[in-house]
């Protein structure tokens, strides 16, 4: 190396075997610590017969391997990347920061090594050059870009940069399941204060007779209509959707409101069986949803492609694109509570008054597209936008400190926060406990009205059915049908069976079928 007297990397053939053998052996143990971490909350998990929690896990397990495949290729690739050389004139266009900034940089850090040498060595002028060409950085960067500049060309991307790249990867990846699970086990808290709701609904004698046979209500009087609107048919179509907006933020879900869709669902999929436990089946529902939220999927990492794209120096593209999940979050809690104005709208125009409990009417037809599943699709979309945002500053902010012209200024900087706080907080306590109750009110109820072990028992029984009565079809023509009978009582003894065995939570009697 050059003057001052600054040494040269030394690679593995000079570096101490004592040193190599202990990065190696903190880095093992780090990774076999979180590795058994892992492992044992399957465990936990399964024990527990918390199915989606550990596919949830597993899907953590899929990130981060994927993240330990990127980190490899980037490592990999680094020497053939860097040598990718391009025309100055290429990497002057559509820059996060203007060159002027680089300059100012530039001369900045210049000043420093300046003052820095004159102050120790009395003779900056003769030793800055010698200086900064034997610090390590420098003289890295220049073995790295020389192959470039023999063509009058410069590296596609610097060694530095596609480092910074790879940490922004590992962030954006940890950031976003850690707000995934944050928002679910905040909304799942949400959600679990109703269940002394559906204790109170248990303890009352709940005979289908009586559930049918009761005295005569007005519907305008019910909590459930007078809690969505007052004089609900002078309400203009305005009005609802503005009233659906704002009792987003106050108010979510009331007991008239979990005690009336709970009684539209159960009379609607399981009518036989009164007592079943819908808040058990809400959570169990939610877990099911939750594997789908904490992956990072194809569509998502192209918006991050896109954005980074669009990075460009006075755009402002990170403080414009903070608003997309901010509004989209909006509409979707609107819309929820909207399709419960709906419901109740449906009931006070069919009757004035009615014989026991108020009953809606559950249906695909409230939703977008008519598809439920579709809002789940805008919260994951919103949880990752968001932490995209989060993540992305916190990156910056570590990478290049909070001055660095990539940053942006300050009355840019804390709307951002702001608002991912806000949608932190809002989708945690309100949109997602809206999420989990409002979507079962769709045409079709979820696989996880049942149980593991009587999904697969359900499923065991049919196939055998199936092939005893394909056996005696083809041997004794006409016994098929008494086969199928007999089928079909046996599955009504075997599901009273299982009713027994669930504890609050029967398995209903299914008048639809299941998605």
């Amino acid at each position: 190396m050059s003057g001052g007297g600054a040494e040269e990397e030394a690679n593995l053939e000079f570096t101490p075997t004592w040193v190599v053998a202990a990065v190696c052996t903190v880095i093992v143990a780090i990774s076999l610590a979180a590795e058994r971490f892992l492992h044992y909350g399957g465990k936990f998990l399964k024990n527990k017969n918390q199915k989606p929690l550990y596919e949830a896990l597993q899907k953590i397990k899929e990130e981060l391997m994927l993240l330990g495949f990127i980190s490899l290729l980037l490592t990999v690739s680094q020497n053939g990347i860097t040598k990718i050389c391009v025309p100055p004139s290429v990497t002057r266009h559509m820059l996060p920061c203007s060159l002027d900034e680089k300059e100012k940089v530039t001369v900045e850090h210049l000043l420093g090594q300046d003052r820095f040498h004159f102050e120790r060595f009395f003779s900056f002028p003769r030793r800055l050059l010698a200086e900064t060409r034997g610090t390590e950085t420098e003289t890295h960067a220049l073995a790295k870009t020389e192959f470039c500049a023999r063509k009058n060309k410069v590296p596609l991307l610097s060694v530095e940069a596609l480092h910074h790249l790879h940490i922004f990867i590992f962030v954006l990846a940890v950031v976003h399941v850690t707000f995934s699970v944050l928002t679910v086990i905040f909304g799942g808290a949400r959600i679990r204060q109703w269940k002394h709701w559906e204790d109170s609904i248990a303890k009352q004698n709940y005979e289908t007779d009586q559930v049918l046979k009761r005295k005569v209500v007005d519907v305008q009087q019910h909590d459930f209509i007078k809690g969505r609107f007052s004089g609900f048919g002078k309400d203009s179509a305005i009005v609802g959707w503005l009233k659906s907006f704002f009792k987003q933020f106050y108010g979510s879900v009331t007991k008239s409101d979990y005690v009336t869709l709970r009684h539209g669902f159960i009379m609607t999929h399981c009518k036989a069986n009164p007592k079943f436990n819908f808040h058990k089946y809400m959570i169990r529902a939610l877990e099911d949803d939750f594997k789908q939220v904490v992956g990072i999927s194809w569509y998502l990492w192209v918006f991050v492609v896109i954005f980074l794209l669009l990075n460009i120096n006075g755009w402002h593209t990170y403080f414009w694109i903070a608003f997309i999940p901010f509004i989209l979050l909006l509409a979707v809690g609107t819309k929820l509570e909207h399709v419960i104005t709906q419901l109740a709208h449906e009931v006070a125009e069919k009757h004035a008054a009615i014989e026991g409990e108020l009953v809606v009417q559950p249906s695909d037809d409230h939703f977008w597209f008519h598809r439920p599943h579709f809002v789940l699709f805008l919260i994951h979309f919103i949880l990752f936008q968001n932490a995209f945002e989060i993540a992305f500053f916190f990156w910056i902010w570590v990478t290049y400190g909070f001055d660095s012209c990539i940053m942006g200024q300050v009355r840019y900087i804390v709307p951002r926060l702001i608002i991912g706080v806000f949608i932190q907080v809002l989708c945690s306590y309100s949109t997602l406990p809206l999420y989990a109750i409002v979507t079962q009110m769709g045409t079709h109820f979820k696989a996880a009205i049942f149980r593991e072990h009587v999904q697969v028992r359900l499923a065991g029984w049919a196939q055998e059915a199936k092939k005893k009565k394909g056996v005696k079809a083809d041997s004794q023509p006409g016994e098929g049908s008494s086969h199928a009978v007999a089928g079909i009582q046996l599955g009504s003894v075997f599901q009273k069976r299982a009713s027994a065995a669930e504890d609050s939570a029967s398995v209903p009697k299914v008048e639809g079928s299941a998605e």
